[in-house]
């Protein structure tokens, strides 16, 4: 065989190699975009079940607020105090366990943070919170719940791998001058110095697509977003314009 011959055999052989490796990282690229949007498929179906459920308490409890109402008038004609003071702690649980600590202006936030806030707070971790969302903005609503879903569970996430007297989440949203700005702040146990597709490729499971996810929705919206992890705490601040 001529050395003209071997020359062509490896041209081709590092062609088919080339190829190959294109080849690989589509399926590769495929196969993880189909997989976050499964994820994210099932995200939103929770979600979407939250609001539902938030929803038919509220409306459940106007329905029944003339019962309520009724019940009470026939305790305090018979001068039954106790009952009627047993029947107004027996609804004051029930609204506490509704929980609705937040009250936005965007019904769909609402029921995300109302759920997964309350949920952290009853599982021990401290959030301090001040949200408002402006009534007209270029992001949907979709787009803006899964931002914020995602920011939260990967706060809560973190929390639990830190001990009970570490943690902590912090969570800001509002309006600054002429963008949506979120910040969310958490206690973490990570030293993570590259905060980049390095670190978001690095993140398994749920944690790494709800970090590409968030990242797709911003470039999406021209926005910006910046991770930030010092001692002990990882901030995420996110702009988005209105």
């Amino acid at each position: 065989m001529e050395i003209k011959d071997i020359f062509l055999i490896f041209l081709a052989s590092v062609a088919l190699l080339a190829l190959a490796s294109i080849l690989l990282r589509l399926v590769i690229k495929t196969y993880y975009e189909k997989s976050t949007e499964a994820y994210q498929n099932k995200l939103m179906k929770n979600q979407i079940e939250e609001v539902n459920n938030v929803y038919m308490t509220m409306r459940g409890w106007r329905h029944d607020y003339h019962n309520h109402m009724q019940s009470l008038k026939a305790y305090l004609a018979m001068d039954d105090i106790s009952e009627a003071r047993a029947y107004l702690d027996k609804l004051e649980t029930d609204l506490d366990d509704i929980n609705l600590l937040f009250d936005t202006g965007n019904i769909g936030v609402d029921a995300i943070l109302n759920s997964k806030i309350s949920l952290a707070i009853h599982n021990g971790i401290p959030v301090d919170y001040k949200a408002t969302v402006p009534k007209e903005t270029s992001v949907t609503d979709i787009d803006l719940c899964v931002v914020i879903g995602n920011l939260i569970d990967n706060a809560v996430e973190s929390c639990e791998k830190v001990p009970k007297e570490q943690q902590f989440i912090r969570l800001y949203i509002g309006q600054f001058k002429e963008q949506l700005y979120i910040s969310v702040s958490n206690a973490t146990n990570e030293t993570v110095r590259k905060l980049d597709e390095e670190y978001i490729t690095h993140k398994r499971g749920n944690h790494g697509h709800g970090l590409k996810r968030i990242n797709l929705i911003v470039e999406k919206y021209d926005g910006f977003i910046n991770r930030k992890n010092e001692a002990g705490v990882f901030v995420t601040e996110i702009m988005l314009p209105l």
